[in-house]
């Protein structure tokens, strides 16, 4: 018998006779994730402890927090956050666009007056710009034969302070909405005949929105977030209101509250709106939904 043999008792065993009869389907076992389980359980006890003790603890003053929701000056003072949040947003991305395309012109001097506006406002605190334009009067005491002090109230500063800051944020944010669109569509744009403004209105901007869109929408609800400081400069916004009550009342935590669910309740519609904008613009891309 030769040696390369293999033996019989060693060789793979044949594979069954097909009979016909049809074979079971393997039963798949799902993975036990028992510490998963477990950790969402635990979370799930401590979010009901924490929920529990918010409550049911009279410190909170939910009672107050109710009497106050609805009042005439805690209203007064959300319409002039929105509508602070809302001329904000609009002239710091109309200046902000025009930074950006500065930006990315092919101009030097453009090139330089953009990128030292976007470092200057973007190394200032937000608060300090405040305090520097509140203070404007100290350098520039008449504008036009105009007392600064008449001129620029504390609304009107909060207006200026927060564009401007705004617009060195947007400007970033639109830059990088252009840089990814793809030369081609330029170099398209350009065989077509069309101008510089036309391609960048027509071409460019259009669909550098699906990359705007995400981060314009967290700098929306930042904004609308951030407008609570102009109370540092008497501004009456929602933060300023409740304040005026809690200093006649001393119920600081439910006038708080009062604050806080108002600044909730808008984050969160701002929220669902960004969620739609992003589907619209996102349509036909792997990232829609």
């Amino acid at each position: 018998m030769p040696s390369d043999t293999l033996d019989a008792r060693t060789a793979s065993p044949a594979a069954p006779p097909d009979d016909g009869a049809p074979h079971p389907v393997p039963r798949i076992v799902p993975r036990r994730r028992t510490g998963q389980w477990a950790a969402a359980a635990a979370v799930l006890a401590l979010l009901a402890l924490a929920l529990n003790s918010v409550v049911r603890n009279d410190a909170f003053q939910w009672d107050v927090v109710a009497d106050y929701f609805l009042t005439t000056a805690v209203l007064r003072g959300l319409g002039l956050t929105l509508w602070l949040t809302v001329l904000v947003m609009a002239l710091g991305f109309v200046l902000g666009t025009l930074l950006a395309t500065m930006r990315l012109s092919g101009n030097p001097v453009l090139r330089s007056v953009s990128w030292g506006y976007v470092w200057l406002f973007r190394s200032m605190p937000i608060l300090v710009q405040l305090l520097f334009w509140f203070n404007i009067g100290a350098l520039y005491p008449t504008v036009l034969g105009i007392k600064t002090v008449d001129l620029l109230g504390p609304v009107t500063i909060a207006l200026i302070g927060l564009t401007l800051h705004e617009a060195a944020y947007a400007a970033e944010v639109v830059r990088g909405g252009i840089l990814s669109v793809d030369k081609g569509q330029l170099e398209a744009a350009q065989s077509l005949g069309l101008g510089a403004w036309r391609r960048l209105r027509r071409i460019v901007l259009p669909q550098a929105m699906r990359s705007i869109v995400p981060p314009a929408g967290n700098m929306l609800i930042g904004t609308l977030k951030g407008t609570s400081i102009v109370s540092v400069i008497a501004v009456q916004d929602l933060l300023y209101s409740v304040q005026l009550v809690y200093h006649r009342t001393y119920q600081v935590i439910p006038l708080l509250l009062v604050a806080t669910l108002w600044y909730i309740v808008v984050t969160s519609a701002l929220g669902v709106g960004q969620y739609y904008l992003e589907r619209h613009y996102a349509r036909g891309t792997a990232g829609a939904r």
